[in-house]
């Protein structure tokens, strides 16, 4: 037995799968192309100071 859908918790099809269709694969596409989604990562460190710009003559 395969896992629901994440999207609509239909039953999963093999082609999409995790997904049950073209349909809900893209709508998921779609949360992680505008940031819905987000996979957390290390804080980054604030630079104390900005780099020397070099000179330009």
């Amino acid at each position: 037995m395969s896992a629901p859908c994440p999207i609509c918790k239909k039953p999963s099809v093999e082609a999409y799968r995790p997904f049950c269709s073209k349909r809900c694969a893209d709508v998921d596409l779609a949360h992680w192309l505008r940031g819905d989604y987000a996979i957390p990562g290390p804080e980054a460190e604030a630079a104390e100071e900005t780099p020397p710009q070099p000179e330009v003559e």
